[in-house]
């Protein structure tokens, strides 16, 4: 009776000596966390798809800071259809190289994340802080450039990070069923500045800077002031809708702070395996709650997936439906 017991807490029972525990609970528990776990899921892929479709198909769409949104969308789409699903489960059962390739995609795509959150923030800089060479800075061509770079970039660092993981899969590997990823500490010490210290230092000090400016031009449109000298060199007022979006990924950059940041906690302090568990979910709901605040702020995006639901984007000419 006991080896019965024993055996059903292992990952691979017909491995008693090197195989890893798993977390026994009881079976409505396991049914309950499965399937809320599956609908975030499904409800994170199928919004994110909503966007992708919404800004790839509609040609008045098609701005520099959506395109930000599309690549913050494809990541966040990657976070549903690969991240959540394997961790639902408590043993690894796809064997050591793909777990070395699914800690990868893990740091690729949560690089790559970080990347775009950055981009956000200098997009919006330019276009509340210096609204007259706005258009001529920030062009479509240049976007794509710079998101082709972040994926790039993220892609490169990754590879050097996890490196010793990719070559010697099993080096870190304690047990059959275990996928934990270890990074020696300098590299997770650079790690920490260029994905953690730097981005959000960078990502704080510009939204600092435009909410400064948003809040000086709001003052000047409340007194009717015509023309006003926001910077040395000169600019003028930012449009209401420039404004309006600030403010609208202002909240997205505020809720991916919110859950980001206990993302890199633990490489503080020692924390147990459940805290780690609870910061990553957190981390991954973030993808969840991006386009749920696109619904909710922009109309645009109502009415893109009002005719994608109802099938009227697959009529001929359909792109260049009035969307805004």
């Amino acid at each position: 009776m006991m080896e019965t017991l024993e055996g059903a807490e292992l990952c691979f029972p017909h491995l008693p000596n090197t195989s890893c525990r798993r977390l026994i609970r009881p079976q409505y528990e396991d049914v309950i966390i499965y399937v809320v776990l599956t609908s975030i899921s499904l409800l994170t892929v199928a919004l994110n798809l909503l966007v992708i479709i919404s800004i790839s198909h509609y040609r008045q769409l098609h701005t520099p800071t959506n395109l930000f949104l599309l690549s913050l969308a494809v990541s966040d789409l990657l976070v549903g259809l690969v991240l959540m699903p394997f961790f639902m489960h408590n043993c690894w059962f796809l064997g050591d190289l793909m777990c070395a390739i699914y800690s990868l995609l893990g740091f690729i795509i949560t690089s790559a994340s970080v990347g775009n959150m950055v981009l956000i923030s200098v997009d919006r800089y330019v276009a509340i802080c210096d609204p007259l060479c706005y258009p001529t800075k920030v062009t479509l061509r240049r976007v794509k450039l710079s998101v082709c770079l972040c994926w790039i970039c993220s892609v490169l660092w990754s590879s050097v990070l996890l490196k010793d993981s990719l070559i010697q899969p099993r080096r870190y590997i304690s047990c059959h069923g275990d996928c934990e990823l270890v990074v020696n500490y300098i590299a997770g010490a650079v790690d920490l500045v260029l994905t953690f210290i730097g981005p959000i230092t960078v990502i704080v000090v510009l939204y600092m800077r435009v909410f400064v400016v948003a809040v000086s031009q709001a003052r000047a449109m409340r007194s009717h002031i015509v023309s006003v000298t926001l910077q040395p060199s000169g600019t003028l007022t930012a449009k209401k809708s420039e404004m309006k979006a600030a403010r609208t990924l202002g909240v997205v950059i505020v809720v991916f702070l919110i859950c980001f940041c206990p993302y890199f906690y633990p490489f503080f302090t020692s924390t147990q395996a459940s805290y780690l568990k609870i910061v990553l979910w957190m981390f991954y709901c973030n993808s969840s709650l991006n386009p749920l605040i696109y619904a909710f702020f922009y109309p645009w995006f109502r009415k893109s997936v009002k005719l994608i639901v109802t099938l009227q984007i697959l009529q001929p000419g359909s792109c260049g439906t009035n969307i805004l």
